[in-house]
C-alpha cells in the first residue's frame, strides 16, 4: 500500500514539469517558425526585464537584509531584541499586497501627491510612477529580504562572535574583522538568501501584471490566455524553468557550504558579550533607524495604509461590498487553504514514512527518497509553470475522453494538484526535521516488540510527530491563502479567493475595495512569523 502511494505520487508530482519540457517534442516547421518569432519579438524583452528585475531584487535584498543581519548578529545597540524580532514582519507582506497599497498612496491622483500640490502649488507628477520596475525592484526588496536577513543572521550568530574576538586579539581592526572573518562566514548564507528571493521574484505574477511589467511569467500567461497558444506558453514556462533551476542549484549549493560553516566545531561562546560592538548614543540611534526602515518600507506603512483605505472605503465608498460577499471569499479562501493543507501534509507523511521504514529495504528506500527529493524541488518551480504543466495533460484528457474531462474542468481537483507539487516541500520538510528527533531505537524496539509498521507508525510516531505535523499544516496554509498565479488561471468559475479577489478588484482600479481581502491575507501571514518569533533563540 504504502509503495503504490509512494509511486503514485511520484508520477502526479513530476507530471507538470514533465509536460512543460515535453513541449519541445516534436516541433514542426510551423514550431521551429514560430520560436524564432519570439526569439526576434518578444522574448529579449521578458529576459531583459526579469534579468534587470533579478538585478535589482538581488542587490537590494542583499543590502537590507545582510545589513540588518550584520547590525543584529554583531552589534548591540538599544532595542537590538526588539528590532531581531520585528524584522520578519515583512515575511508576512505579499509584494502584490504592498503594490496596491503604495499605488494608492503615490500614484498622481493618489492623496499624498493630492495634498502636496495644494499646499505648495506645485504642478504635474513630483515623482516617477510607482508602477514601473524601479518600483518593483523596491517592493520586493523590502517584502523579501527576511530570506537573506534569516540565514545570515543564522550564520552569524553561530561563530561569528568568538572569531572576531580572536582576530581583535591578534590586532586586526574592525573593517579588517568584518572583510576577513564575518564576510567569509557569511557568505553562503548570503548566496542562499539571494538565490531565495529570486525564485520567488521570478515566480511572481501578482506585481508583474499589475506593474504592466514584460517578466517571463507575464509571458506565460500572455501566450496562455490572450494570445491562446498553449505550445508557446509551455515553452516560455520552460525557459522560465531552467531560470529557476540554475537559482535553486545555487541556493543548495550555498546551503551545504551553510551548514558547514554554521558547525560548532568548538565550544559555545554566544553568551559572552566578547567580540560584538557595543553601539551607544549617535551610533546606537543609526542603528535602530537603519533596522526600523525596511520594517516601516515592508510592513508598517502598507499594513497601515491598506487600515486607512478599508476604513474610507466602509465609510464613504459609494458601491460597498456586501458583508455576504466578503465571508463567501473567506470562506472558500479557508476551504481550499485547509484542503491543501490536509492532503499535502498527509502525502508528505507518507513519504517521510517511507523513507524511515525503507531504511534496509534497498530500493524501496531510494524510490521514497528520490519521490521524497522531488517533491522537495516543487517549492522552486513557480506557479505559471506548473499551471501551465497541469493544463496541457488535461486538455489532452478532455478532447480524447470528454467524459472524464468534469473531473478536472471546473473543479478543485486540478488545483489541490497544484498545491500539492508546489507546497508538499514546505510539508515535507518540517515533517522531516520533526522525524530527526526520533531516534531509530525506538522503531527497532517497536519491531522487536511485534509492532507492524502501521501500528509503528500511528501508536509511536504520531504522537512525537504532532508539533512538526501542525507547523507543517499551517505553513501549507498560509501559502495557500497568500497564492495566486496558479489559483488564478486553475480556479472554478464560481469558486474566487481572496488573493484572487484582490487582485481583480486592484486591476480593475477599485483599490479601496481591494483593501478588506489584502489585510486578510496579510493577517494570516503573520502566522508563520510568529512561528518563527518563538523559534528563534535571541541572545
Amino acid at each position: 500500500m504504502l509503495l503504490v502511494i509512494v509511486v503514485l505520487a511520484g508520477l502526479l508530482l513530476a507530471l507538470p514539469v514533465l509536460t512543460v519540457l515535453g513541449s519541445w517534442l516534436g516541433l514542426d516547421a510551423q514550431g521551429w517558425a514560430q520560436w524564432r518569432h519570439l526569439l526576434e519579438t518578444v522574448l529579449p524583452g521578458y529576459l531583459g526585464q526579469s534579468g534587470l528585475l533579478s538585478l535589482g531584487v538581488a542587490l537590494g535584498s542583499l543590502m537590507v537584509g545582510g545589513g540588518a543581519a550584520a547590525l543584529v548578529s554583531l552589534c548591540r545597540f538599544p532595542g537590538r531584541r526588539f528590532w531581531d524580532a520585528a524584522l520578519l514582519l515583512p515575511m508576512a507582506m505579499p509584494a502584490y499586497v504592498a503594490a496596491y497599497a503604495y499605488t494608492d498612496a503615490l500614484q498622481f491622483s493618489g492623496p499624498i501627491q493630492t495634498a502636496l500640490r495644494a499646499e505648495f502649488g506645485w504642478r504635474g507628477a513630483l515623482w516617477g510612477d510607482v508602477r514601473s520596475l524601479p518600483g518593483a525592484v523596491l517592493l520586493f526588496s523590502v517584502c523579501l529580504y527576511p530570506y537573506v536577513y534569516l540565514l545570515t543572521r543564522t550564520a552569524l550568530s553561530e561563530r561569528a562572535g568568538p572569531l572576531m574576538e580572536a582576530a581583535r586579539l591578534l590586532g586586526a581592526g574592525a573593517w579588517r574583522r568584518m572583510r576577513e572573518v564575518a564576510l567569509p562566514l557569511a557568505r553562503p548564507a548570503l548566496v542562499a538568501g539571494v538565490a531565495l528571493v529570486l525564485m520567488e521574484t521570478l515566480a511572481d505574477y501578482g506585481v508583474g501584471s499589475y506593474f504592466g511589467l514584460s517578466t517571463l511569467t507575464t509571458g506565460v500567461y500572455k501566450a496562455w490566455l490572450v494570445q491562446g497558444d498553449r505550445i508557446g506558453a509551455a515553452q516560455l514556462a520552460s525557459v522560465l524553468l531552467l531560470v529557476v533551476t540554475v537559482c535553486l542549484l545555487l541556493e543548495q549549493r550555498a546551503q551545504a557550504q551553510l551548514r558547514f560553516a554554521g558547525s560548532r566545531a568548538q565550544a559555545r561562546a554566544e553568551d559572552s558579550e566578547q567580540g560584538y560592538r557595543q553601539l551607544q548614543g549617535g551610533a546606537g540611534w543609526l542603528a535602530q533607524a537603519a533596522c526600523a526602515l525596511p520594517v516601516l518600507l515592508g510592513f508598517l506603512l502598507p499594513a497601515g495604509w491598506l487600515l486607512r483605505m478599508a476604513w474610507q472605503h466602509a465609510q464613504y465608498g459609494e458601491m460597498p461590498v456586501s458583508a455576504e460577499r466578503y465571508q463567501a471569499w473567506a470562506l472558500a479562501s479557508l476551504k481550499l487553504a485547509g484542503a491543501a493543507a490536509l492532503f499535502t501534509v498527509l502525502l508528505a507523511l507518507f513519504l517521510a514514512l517511507g523513507q524511515r521504514l525503507g531504511r534496509a529495504r534497498g530500493w524501496r528506500r531510494w524510490l521514497a527518497a528520490g519521490v521524497a527529493r522531488l517533491l522537495g524541488l516543487g517549492y522552486a518551480v513557480p506557479g505559471a509553470v506548473i499551471a501551465v504543466g497541469l493544463l496541457l495533460p488535461i486538455g489532452w484528457l478532455q478532447a480524447r475522453w470528454p467524459q472524464a474531462a468534469p473531473l478536472f474542468t471546473g473543479t478543485l481537483l486540478a488545483l489541490l494538484w497544484a498545491f500539492l507539487v508546489r507546497f508538499g516541500g514546505v510539508a515535507l520538510q518540517s515533517i522531516e526535521a520533526g522525524y530527526a528527533r526520533i531516534p531509530t531505537s525506538m522503531d527497532e524496539s517497536a519491531r522487536m516488540l511485534g509492532a507492524s509498521p502501521w501500528r509503528l507508525a500511528w501508536e509511536v510516531h504520531a504522537p512525537l510527530l504532532s508539533r512538526a505535523t501542525l507547523a507543517a499544516a499551517l505553513l501549507v496554509f498560509v501559502d495557500v491563502m497568500k497564492e495566486l498565479p496558479a489559483t488564478l488561471v486553475l480556479r472554478p468559475f464560481d469558486s474566487d479567493t481572496l488573493a484572487v479577489v484582490a487582485y481583480q478588484l486592484a486591476r480593475d482600479e477599485r483599490l479601496a475595495e481591494a483593501a478588506l481581502p489584502a489585510l486578510a491575507i496579510v493577517a494570516v501571514g503573520l502566522i508563520p512569523v510568529a512561528l518563527l518569533w518563538r523559534a528563534m533563540k535571541l541572545k
